[in-house]
């Protein structure tokens, strides 16, 4: 395996006409997701306060969802919120990004001073957030529309079934693949740099295809760590919801270039 450098310092910005479409991005070797992960305990280890709070929202979070569907007695409503609960997720971890940061740049990791960080960039992130609900909302109407396909009560052949859930697995793949490489490196990006959102999703897009094995690997860990946290009765997001976050700086800060942007921080 090529040896992975640790994060790089930032570098001073270029000029705004000199900057490029995307940032340039390395070619990962394909294990560099267990080198985030472990960066990114290294993280939750030195600022414990933030992440595990941060574990906890979350953990509420997916009792709420849980308890929502089943008091409404649907469990339709329950995967359609568990979904938009994948697709929000990135945006949800923003404080993680900012304690990463912080940790990188030896400052202060308050909750004060990350509060500080994203209110600073929240136009950026909102747009972006906007984006991810409408992705959301539209994998929604599609799961909707597959329920054409669901068997009819009395009916249920094992061909109607595989049919049914062949075709909603490629669907919700296909959307969880838009969103994986829109949002694998663009928040970290847009937190760190004086960046529009347009560029930070391209930015992330053009990483993920140009790293297709070592972005396979990181995407199967985070559904393995989803997985988990459901056999688990959400425990486990408590501590492997931050790790996550935590490496996503980390995934960012060893993939992408954005010395071409300003810093988030200076002037």
């Amino acid at each position: 395996m090529d040896p992975i450098p640790s994060d790089p310092p930032p570098p001073e910005s270029a000029p705004e006409e000199a900057r490029p479409f995307a940032a340039p991005c390395v070619r990962l070797p394909a294990g560099a997701a267990w080198h985030w992960l472990r960066l990114g305990w290294n993280d939750l280890r030195r600022a414990p306060g933030q992440s595990l709070c941060y574990g906890l929202a979350m953990l509420m979070l997916s009792y709420l969802i849980t308890g929502l569907a089943w008091r409404l007695g649907d469990a339709g409503l329950y995967l359609g919120l568990l979904s938009g609960f994948v697709f929000i997720g990135p945006c949800l971890a923003l404080q993680l990004y900012t304690v990463s940061m912080r940790l990188e740049r030896g400052q202060s990791t308050s909750f004060g001073a990350s509060l500080s960080d994203i209110r600073r960039r929240l136009g950026d992130t909102m747009v972006f957030a906007l984006v991810l609900t409408v992705v959301f909302l539209l994998w929604a109407r599609a799961a909707t529309v597959l329920h054409i396909f669901f068997p009819e009560h009395g009916r249920y052949q094992l061909r109607d079934l595989a049919l049914f859930l062949g075709i909603g697995s490629l669907v919700g793949a296909l959307f969880c693949s838009i969103v994986f490489a829109a949002s694998a490196f663009s928040l970290p990006m847009l937190m760190d740099r004086k960046v529009d959102a347009v560029t930070a999703v391209v930015s992330s897009a053009n990483a993920v295809l140009r790293n297709k094995p070592a972005m396979m690997l990181w995407a199967s860990i985070i559904v393995a760590c989803v997985l988990i946290g459901v056999l688990t009765a959400y425990l486990a997001f408590l501590v492997l919801l931050p790790l996550l976050g935590h490496a996503t700086w980390h995934a960012y800060r060893q993939t992408l270039d954005p010395s071409a942007w300003p810093a988030s921080g200076s002037g």
